[in-house]
């Protein structure tokens, strides 16, 4: 029985959240995806280095 008060609370919580929910403007959605767009193309520069460094150390 405990099992279901649990998910009988995490429903609950989950309306409140969906009931707060808004639909973001155009402004608000493009500033998440540049920002988003950024850190993807950051951790990707990153990650190339990294691997560009650790095959010229460990190959040669």
């Amino acid at each position: 029985m405990r099992k279901f008060d649990e998910l009988k609370a995490f429903f609950s919580k989950s309306k409140r959240v969906w009931l707060v929910l808004k639909k973001p403007s155009r402004k608000e959605f493009e500033m998440v995806a540049k920002v988003s767009a950024m850190g993807v193309l950051i951790l990707g520069v990153i990650g190339f280095f990294i691997s560009i460094l650790i095959k010229i150390l460990f190959i040669n």
